[in-house]
């Protein structure tokens, strides 16, 4: 059975104890049909990790719980609503048929702009970096 949700795709809980809030997915078990989900107030689960070397701390860690796929919806990021995944299927520029995957409600593709959000994260991040680096010497002077 194939899942409509990828990684890197902002989604919204439906069901279950964190009922309304959003995350983004984080890694995707097709086999499970299971998502697991990055935010700051969804449900974690704590661990046992066993030191692999004599260097290496053991304990307890918190990493973030799965959810069952059924339990989430994609939000789109042109209408920042949680909808429904249509599937369309074109003729790209090498004559080859692509599937993208469809907003129900505004009709705005959901895999172009997930890459861009991906790509603008990214350029974000490195901006602050160097914001950061600059304001350190700056500090230091």
């Amino acid at each position: 059975m194939s899942m409509n949700v990828k990684k890197g795709d902002a989604v919204k809980i439906i069901a279950g104890a964190d009922k309304g809030k959003t995350g983004q997915v984080l890694a995707v078990d097709t086999k499970a049909q299971r998502v697991v989900l990055q935010g700051s107030d969804l449900k974690t689960v704590k661990c046992f990790v066993k030191p692999r070397s004599a260097q290496e701390k053991g304990g307890i860690i918190e990493r973030e719980a799965s959810v069952d796929v059924s339990n989430v919806m994609i939000v789109c990021p042109s209408c920042h609503a949680a909808t429904r995944v249509a599937h369309s299927i074109s003729v790209g520029e090498d004559g080859k048929k692509v599937k993208s995957r469809i907003c129900k409600k505004c009709g705005g593709s959901l895999d172009v702009t997930v890459a861009k959000a991906a790509k603008a994260a990214k350029k974000a991040t490195k901006k602050t970096a160097t914001k950061a680096k600059k304001t350190t010497q700056v500090e230091e002077n």
